[in-house]
């Protein structure tokens, strides 16, 4: 029955113990066995076990007191929070943790707005209450504060000991309603999320919203026009179960016969084949990607792997963009858009472990809006061949930026961000902020020892070393959320690398011109230990505009062209050495340098 169906998730910030508390969830409901229990329990792959962080949604069904309860566990990283709308599109009601040894945090306000728009039932819960630093009565008051409810509202648990799980289950049946029933008999689910399985290819996680659909229905996907046979239906245990079939409010899987990846999308709605005038649900708001890098294969031949394993990476990972690039330096690959640093190198890591494909990965960059003059209008009409010429372009990699006299004036994207931190380190934070060009806009209170800072920052000052400044200033307590907000007028210039006399575009990066020097100087170094040393002298240099502004060499590699020399007069060896002078002079002007991986990492990493 309906009544009896619960849908809800754990929001938090990250490492607030949501992963911890779940499997206490799974013990309780007896949902596994104790001989099948393991820590994260719910963290599907092992990145996310070794790195300690959930990176994927991941939904199941358990039993408790005659009661249907899909949960859905979400990850907390900022990088991650498509994830987390996602879920709360498919849930009546949330648990927000909260960690008693923290307090509220960055990611625990961005979630709970989340929970908020979609109008969903709220379960606060203090977590981690049996840590010997743990002050839960300051955080039960924060969460107060924050919420506006009673302290008998606030529930204390504990993941790790099972303290006042139970009491989570029945506060979650009393307070999140029961799924609405849809007005029409028909099949209508949503679907929030998909996964590709070598074996029965697209694996659809959905949400049925109204109707009923069974093994052996045929139905349509209204975005894509695709129309497919159900091959199996079920619901996540956390394995997938078969099962007869879904009905109105219950969460789970469809594997249909859908034959390309790119026909089941997220977002999209599944109708029965015979429906025709049923309107698609509504999706989710189209992601704007932030961050931007150029990923390619070591090996050649390796490309057309890597475009199926995007293909189905993304199929999983519904924030990832790419479109095909081609660079003379490393050959063919992809310009891929992600949703922030450590999104990226998660995309980069999984590419490695889950389609064995060694990459190289090219320094990330934003969004640049570029606004052209005249001359560059002109230019741009007769090359794209198109009426009118836009307002501007928008370019994602450095390479792409126009000639200097064809551009107006350039704008790089901004972000509002919220940083919550003790209040003794406010000083620290509001210098960092001012430092980066941060722009101040409000201080709140969470009580008297917690703030909450909201600025405007550029988004490229957050690519680089931002985290770890922002960590050192406030001794390790400050945690940080964002999102896009605007475009703004900059002063920025492509900063290319050329090596041996040639120009290496993967390397090249858009800089502020007030930082050129600096950020020249330390790619120069960098790079010149880790360029492999030649028989030849090699020219490691920055130059912007065709102006060098930074320079370092590596020294050549020294053969003994004499050793084989027994006597004789000097002139003899005097000859052999004037012949290898002449032959490294002739390689500096025609010799190649091959860059290892380990160069694009080190630039990466600076």
């Amino acid at each position: 029955m309906i009544d009896h169906i619960r849908n809800f998730c754990i929001i938090a910030h990250i490492d607030h113990g949501k992963s911890t508390l779940a499997d206490r969830f799974l013990e309780v409901t007896e949902t596994v066995s104790k001989r099948e229990m393991r820590d994260q329990l719910l963290d599907q792959m092992d990145l996310e076990r070794e790195r300690g962080i959930t990176i994927k949604l991941q939904p199941v069904r358990m039993l408790y007191r005659g009661y249907e309860m899909n949960l859905i566990d979400t990850p907390g990283h900022v990088d991650f929070t498509y994830e987390v709308s996602r879920s709360l599109a498919a849930v009546e009601g949330c648990v927000l943790l909260v960690d008693a040894t923290q307090g509220v945090e960055a990611q625990t306000l961005s979630h709970l707005y989340l929970a908020l728009e979609q109008n969903l039932a709220i379960v606060p819960v203090v977590n981690k209450i049996d840590l010997p630093n743990a002050d839960p009565e300051r955080v039960v008051h924060e969460v107060m504060k924050l919420l506006g409810v009673g302290k008998e509202e606030v529930l204390l648990a504990s993941g790790k000991t099972g303290t006042g799980v139970r009491e989570i289950l029945d506060v979650v049946i009393e307070k999140i309603p029961a799924p609405s029933t849809d007005a029409s008999p028909d099949l209508r689910a949503l679907i929030f999320d998909s996964k590709f399985d070598e074996y029965r290819g697209v694996v659809a996680y959905v949400r049925v919203v109204g109707g009923e659909v069974r093994r052996g229905d045929r139905v349509r996907l209204l975005g894509t026009h695709a129309h497919a046979e159900v091959l199996d239906v079920g619901y996540f245990h956390p394995a997938l179960v078969s099962s007869d079939s879904l009905a109105t409010g219950s969460i789970g899987y469809i594997i249909t016969n859908v034959k390309t990846i790119k026909q089941c999308r997220v977002g999209d709605t599944i109708v029965s084949e015979k429906s025709q005038s049923l309107e698609p649900l509504p999706g989710y708001r189209s992601l704007q990607s932030m961050v931007f890098a150029s990923i390619f294969p070591q090996e050649g031949d390796a490309y057309p792997r890597l475009r199926e394993a995007l293909e189905k990476l993304q199929l999983n990972d519904a924030a990832l963009v790419f479109e095909p690039e081609h660079s003379p330096a490393l050959g063919h690959g992809f310009r891929c858009g992600t949703l922030g640093v450590l999104h990226l190198d998660i995309v980069q890591e999984r590419l490695h472990r889950e389609y064995n494909i060694d990459l190289v990965v090219t320094a990330p960059s934003v969004a640049y809006r570029i606004f052209l003059n005249e001359a560059g209008a002109a230019s741009y009409l007769h090359r794209v061949k198109v009426a009118v010429a836009p307002q501007f372009i928008t370019i994602s990699s450095p390479h792409d930026l126009p000639e200097p006299t064809h551009i107006d004036h350039i704008e790089e994207p901004w972000i509002r961000t919220r940083s919550v931190s003790p209040s003794d380190h406010v000083g620290n934070l509001m210098q960092l902020f001012n430092d980066v060009g941060g722009e101040y806009k409000t201080t709140e209170y969470l009580d008297e020892g917690r703030v909450v800072l909201e600025y405007l920052m550029p988004l490229a000052s957050l690519l680089a070393d931002f985290y770890d400044k922002m960590k050192t200033v406030s001794s390790g307590y400050a945690s940080l959320s964002y999102d896009m907000e605007t475009y703004r007028q900059c002063d920025v210039e492509r900063l290319d690398i050329v090596i041996a006399d040639e120009r290496i575009d993967a390397l090249s990066t858009m800089v502020y011109v007030k930082d050129r020097y600096r950020i020249a100087r330390k790619i120069v170094e960098t790079l010149k230990d880790t360029v492999p040393r030649q028989l030849f002298e090699v020219k490691i240099q920055a130059s912007v505009g065709g102006s060098v502004i930074a320079s370092e060499r590596t020294s050549p590699l020294r053969k003994d062209v004499t050793a084989k020399l027994s006597g004789g007069d000097v002139t003899r060896k005097r000859k052999l050495l004037d012949k290898q002078k002449k032959g490294k002079k002739r390689m500096m002007h025609h010799g190649k340098v091959t860059l290892p991986p380990e160069a694009f990492r080190a630039v990466l990493k600076r």
